[in-house]
């Protein structure tokens, strides 16, 4: 996946990359070509940093409804000869999935870019699924020829089949062409779900991994095999460890914790933190001055794992720390102080933004912890933040946290909101924004009558509104 280039979050282009509400308030009263210009480059040049978990197919498709968007730009996008030797998902997946909520929302166009992508598009087990719950059985059923087209009848071509079937997201379709009174359909799509279901079997019956009566020396050894194989095996390996070592073993891990393979020391560390050994918080201090990348991970992740009134004592004794174990510090005390460290978080939420941006990994967990602990001064670093990181769901994050924190959110952020791309943004909006405002009374109409919306988003938005106010 590309890294995406976001604009300024003051453009228009910037606002519907990050899938900010304003961005479609914005689009609405922009020139039409313009906002249909900035549309489909978010639509075709997917923006996401993390496009399997950020939500923007619902916002762009709802967005498209609004303007009456032609779907050129995207047919044009989907066929062209990149998809031949560019298979990779992200480059399509976010077209698909907008044509996916358009054809539910009854664009006929939609719908028939899906079918036909479906049969002829590198990425067809995508728009199949889109497919899968909207299309009916005719359209499903049409479409059983050319997937299966795609594999060979060789054994090898079968084998592929049936890991397409095993695997499969939405089954629908499988299940449906297994009934399909073409013998040359169901045949084949039958004998590809048994043999997906017999190599499920066999693998449940292969396990991978330890086995009874292993020592402590080999689960080690283990580990540290994970390692060269450039999997981290240390939190299975700490789980191991504590099923096969005795009182009798603590000096060995300890000395693993020391000095020992990155394997050895990451279980190590992990397996000493999660049994609150007093000796734990040196060990997690020396790793991270003395050890390679994956040790001081590992070490920073233990110690943020633990949860004893001696960890906490000991982050705040850490907060101050201008090094990776002083912001692993300020993310305990977010997560698990009192109002005692609140002076201590909001520094290393400050610090966080200064020294990393308003993408910083770190802020996740600040964030949260600002709005627990209720600190109000934090107002004006969390707005900075809602406005500019294009993460949508650190911005959800962070608009949670201003509800708690900011007294004019209810008037301000709470508003945009309402058209944010994140449903759990959403529902924040709708239990907070000032209805006052009729934009926010026409929007949480708007949201209790769709059917795409979320469950919960619809179920804050009943909480604010009667049956007076809906039929307004």
């Amino acid at each position: 996946m590309f890294d995406p280039v976001i604009a300024p979050s003051g453009t228009l282009l910037g606002l519907l990359q990050r899938g900010r509400g304003d961005g479609t308030l914005h689009a609405l009263t922009a020139p039409r070509a313009e906002a249909l210009a900035a549309l489909n480059h978010c639509v075709l040049r997917d923006p996401r940093h993390d496009w399997q978990v950020e939500n923007r197919s619902l916002y762009y498709a709802r967005l498209f409804l609004d303007l009456n968007g032609e779907l050129d730009e995207i047919e044009a996008h989907l066929f062209e000869v990149d998809d031949v030797f560019d298979t990779e998902e992200s480059r399509t997946g976010l077209a698909l999935a907008v044509l996916g909520h358009l054809a539910s929302y009854g664009r006929r166009d939609a719908l028939e870019l899906l079918r036909r992508y479906a049969a002829s598009g590198s990425n067809w087990a995508w728009a199949l699924d889109e497919l899968a719950l909207r299309d009916d059985d005719a359209g499903l059923r049409a479409l059983a020829a050319p997937v299966l087209a795609r594999f060979a009848t060789d054994p090898e071509g079968e084998a592929e089949l049936a890991v397409v079937v095993r695997d499969a997201f939405e089954p629908r379709p499988w299940r449906l062409w297994a009934d399909d009174p073409r013998e040359s359909v169901s045949t084949r799509v039958r004998a590809a779900q048994e043999a997906g279901c017999f190599d499920r079997w066999q693998r449940q019956m292969r396990p991978a991994g330890p086995r009874p009566g292993w020592s402590v020396q080999a689960v080690f050894e283990w580990a540290q095999q994970g390692i060269e194989r450039g999997a981290a095996l240390h939190v299975p390996a700490a789980r191991c460890l504590s099923a096969v070592a005795g009182r009798e073993d603590r000096p060995e891990i300890l000395a693993a914790a020391t000095d020992g393979t990155d394997g050895a020391r990451a279980t190590a560390l992990r397996y000493l933190a999660d049994s609150n050994d007093p000796d734990a918080f040196d060990l997690i201090e020396l790793a991270v001055v003395t050890g390679s990348p994956v040790v001081v991970e590992a070490a920073l992740d233990s110690f943020e794992r633990m949860r004893s009134i001696a960890a906490v004592d000991r982050a705040r004794g850490w907060a101050r720390r201008p090094d990776p174990l002083g912001a692993a510090a300020g993310r305990m005390l977010a997560c698990l102080g009192g109002a005692q460290d609140r002076d201590l978080v909001l520094a290393a939420l400050r610090e966080a933004v200064r020294g990393e941006g308003p993408d910083a990994p770190t802020l996740w967990t600040l964030v949260d912890g600002t709005g627990r602990l209720g600190i109000t001064c934090a107002a004006p670093v969390l707005r900075h933040i809602y406005r500019e990181t294009a993460s949508s769901h650190l911005r959800g994050r962070a608009a949670r946290a201003l509800a708690a924190t900011d007294p004019s959110f209810a008037t301000g952020f709470a508003v945009e909101c309402l058209w944010d791309c994140e449903e759990t943004t959403r529902e924040i909006a709708a239990r907070h924004a000032e209805t006052g405002d009729a934009r926010v009374v026409e929007r949480l109409r708007r949201l209790a009558a769709d059917p795409a919306e979320e469950a919960e988003v619809q179920t804050a938005v009943r909480s604010r509104i009667g049956p007076d106010t809906a039929a307004m």
